[in-house]
């Protein structure tokens, strides 16, 4: 067996519109240490306005919610996934939902990941780490 290697730092945008979750989210991807820095916005106009400027960063992973005003993460993952330049960023839905239909939805428009908020708050932390964890540890993410 060998050891994992550190991956390099990276950036992730956070698609969630309640204060409370975000920032617990926040707490937990930043707790593994390999995320250099997290953009939060709270729906998915933000989202594709925060993607499409000159002046972010442009994210190596999105974190998404589904239920949000204005667009909802269902639609936003359709914009972003038929959309040349944004389609390779991954997504890991992260929503309290565990509808069958919104779980097949998020893949059918292609979700990378699909992850059921908790509702405990050591399971919610435990869930968020794992995502850190294993974009961190396992995946293998392309060169700049």
């Amino acid at each position: 067996m060998t050891a994992a290697v550190p991956s390099a730092p990276y950036h992730v945008l956070l698609v969630e519109d309640d204060a409370a979750d975000a920032m617990l989210i926040e707490d937990a991807l930043l707790d593994g240490g390999a995320v250099r820095t997290i953009s939060q916005v709270s729906d998915g106009i933000a989202a594709l306005d925060h993607l499409r400027s000159a002046d972010e960063a442009r994210p190596d992973l999105i974190v998404l919610d589904l239920n949000m005003p204005r667009m909802s993460g269902t639609e936003l993952l359709s914009v972003l996934k038929n959309d040349d330049d944004l389609k390779t960023i991954p997504v890991v839905v992260l929503t309290t939902s565990a509808a069958p239909d919104d779980v097949s939805t998020a893949y059918r428009r292609h979700a990378n990941a699909y992850v059921t908020k908790p509702v405990n708050l050591d399971d919610f932390t435990r869930a968020v780490r794992s995502i850190e964890t294993f974009y961190r540890e396992t995946a293998v993410r392309p060169a700049d």
